[in-house]
Order: C-alpha cells, then sequence, then structure tokens
C-alpha cells in the first residue's frame, strides 16, 4: 500500500467484478454485428454507449438502437443477454478484502455502467453471496448513468474529492484502464493501474491475505 493514504476509490469491472469484454463481443457477432468491436471496447466506445453509461438513454432506447445496427431481427432478451454476457463474478476474497479495508479507509466505488449491467451485477451478488448490491461495501457509490458523468472526464473526479471531502495525497484509485489512471494522476490522486493479470487480493492487497 501507498503511505499516507486514507481514502480508496474502486473501479468496479476488472477490479471487482470479474468481466470478459471479448464475450459480448462475440455475443453480438454471433447475433449479427459484425463490426460490435469498433461500437465498443474498453478503451473506447460510439455515442450510443455514451448516451447509455451517462444515462441520457435508457434500457428501451439502448435495445431499439442495437435492433436497428443488426443484420438481423433481434429480440430484448438476445440483446440483454449479449449485452451481459462480459459481466461474470465477485470472487468472495474480494469482497471480504472490502470488509476488511472499510475499517480503516473510507471507500468509494466509481464505475462507467449503466441500469442494465448494474441491475445484473446486483442480481449476481445477491443469486451469489446473498447480498443485495455492491453498495453494501462502500461509504458513497458514483455510477456514471447515475451521476451523468463518467471516466475519464476530471468532472466525475473531482466532484468526488469534493463531496468526500478528500485529499488528492491522501486518496489512492485503482482501476483497470489506463486512460481513467491518466485522469487521476493529473488531479493528483495516488493511483495504483491494475494491469492484465493482477489483482487487489494477489497483488495489491496480498499482506492482508
Amino acid at each position: 500500500m501507498i503511505k499516507g493514504i486514507k481514502h480508496i476509490i474502486f473501479d468496479l469491472g476488472g477490479v471487482l467484478l470479474n468481466i470478459d469484454y471479448k464475450l459480448t463481443e462475440q455475443a453480438f457477432i454471433d447475433a449479427g454485428i459484425s463490426n460490435f468491436a469498433a461500437l465498443y471496447t474498453q478503451m473506447g466506445q460510439s455515442d450510443l454507449f455514451d448516451k447509455l453509461e451517462t444515462g441520457k438513454i435508457g434500457r428501451e432506447t439502448f435495445i431499439s438502437a442495437i435492433q436497428e445496427l443488426s443484420a438481423v431481427p433481434l429480440t430484448e432478451e438476445q440483446i440483454l443477454s449479449a449485452w451481459n454476457a462480459m459481466l461474470l463474478d465477485f470472487p468472495v476474497r474480494r469482497l471480504q478484502l472490502l470488509q476488511q479495508l472499510r475499517l480503516y479507509y473510507d471507500l468509494v466505488l466509481l464505475s462507467n455502467t449503466n441500469e442494465i449491467h448494474e441491475e445484473t451485477f446486483n442480481n449476481i451478488l445477491l443469486s451469489s453471496r446473498g447480498i443485495p448490491n455492491i453498495g453494501v461495501f462502500f461509504d458513497k457509490v458514483y455510477l456514471s448513468h447515475r451521476v451523468g458523468m463518467r471516466k475519464p472526464n476530471r468532472d466525475i473526479f473531482e466532484r468526488i474529492l469534493e463531496e468526500c471531502s478528500f485529499k488528492p495525497e491522501e486518496t489512492l484509485f485503482i482501476d483497470d484502464s489506463p486512460q481513467h489512471i491518466a485522469t487521476a494522476n493529473e488531479l493528483g490522486i495516488q493511483t495504483i493501474f491494475l494491469e492484465k493479470g493482477m489483482t487487489i487480493e494477489e497483488t495489491v492487497f496480498k499482506s492482508l491475505n
């Protein structure tokens, strides 16, 4: 751990929740959207997905737009299944770590997500661990579709620092996307870039195991 830290901001997907973007990409390709990789990746996405993640459009508009993009007719169920395919599981050790860390640090969740995925990952948590929602592990939760802002833009980081009264140098941000880490660094926030193959339980907080 970095010395002098009092507050920790966690990303969700790829840090706490195991995800695989390729599963969603392949599901949409199989469904008839052959250029899905050009529309959505971890590093960037089209305007449609930006609007979904910032709450400018909802589930119904998103589904209709995907149906228009597809070369074949798609049902709502097929689209939701493909879109949620990337969401995998919450390893129990990561959830236990959050419980431990909350005894010593202020914990905040910051996630680029959308109403469809929020419902799904909370259902995963409930069905697999009996926990109603991810928010129970945090002091505050910032989901992009709820606050109308998303990483890597500065405004969402600045809002957290202001609302939570966090000093940047006393705040640690953990994320698996380099563009998000870069913005946090510009604001003086301490960061850990969770590269491929790294996990918070085996790399960052291994001493707590």
